[in-house]
């Protein structure tokens, strides 16, 4: 079954991959609920400075706000931002109204994958539960889970999308495999199959650690021998 890709969020994140997918995956969903953002991306212009206007242009990536063009999709990514609260607390309200957004359009047989930072189990234990709610269908049954964490640095135009191998995962067997054949079409570098969703939820919470932890070594080093 050829997989009909629907990317919930295009910041610095969801922009390259729903490119990436529609690359390889014709009629590829690009899907934002900032219009403004939507109508810059559709004339070239891309916020986030990731992406230029030819890149933009040369793929055929349909880019909405309307949420009913979502109905078409099979293969959900959820790419939306996490950002903490003033107690540097995650603030998961972008991921649960994506979830909600996709809960209303979800049929039998879809996945969604997500990509946003989040903590082990929120992918299983919440987000699940909203699309569930919101679609009237079972969880693990009429759809399925995945989770495929981000791995991109901001501005690297070396070590893109295509170039870092892409962790995946699936809440079963089968759906692990669907996942990972479809990442695997767009990514050069291939994919390595976490053992559960948790484990690729813990790998991304461990990324992001290492990552902030250089950069801050660094800073401190830098004050210190200045």
């Amino acid at each position: 079954m050829a997989e009909r890709v629907a990317v919930v969020g295009l910041g610095y994140v969801g922009l390259p991959v729903a490119l990436g997918f529609a690359r390889k995956f014709p009629g590829t969903i690009g899907f934002d609920i900032n219009e403004a953002k939507v109508k810059e991306l559709a004339s070239g212009f891309d916020r986030t400075g990731e992406i230029d206007a030819a890149t933009l242009k040369g793929v055929a990536l349909d880019i909405t706000a309307d949420p009913a063009k979502l109905k078409q999709a099979t293969f959900f990514v959820v790419a939306v931002p996490t950002p903490v609260d003033v107690d540097n607390r995650p603030d998961l309200t972008p991921v649960i109204k994506a979830s909600e957004t996709v809960g209303k359009v979800l049929k039998k047989g879809d996945v969604v994958v997500y990509e946003s930072t989040v903590y082990p189990g929120v992918t299983e234990d919440l987000c699940g539960p909203i699309l569930s709610k919101l679609s009237g269908l079972e969880q693990g049954v009429d759809f399925k889970l995945g989770y495929s964490p981000e791995r991109i640095n901001p501005g690297d135009k070396l070590h893109t999308l295509e170039r870092i191998t892409k962790v995946v995962s699936g809440e079963d067997a089968a759906t692990l495999e669907r996942v990972a054949a479809t990442y695997g079409a767009i990514i050069e570098a291939g994919v390595f199959k976490a053992t559960s969703i948790k484990v690729a939820e813990a790998a991304k919470v461990i990324e992001n650690t290492q990552r902030d932890l250089n950069i801050a070594l660094m800073n401190e080093l830098a004050l210190i021998f200045d």
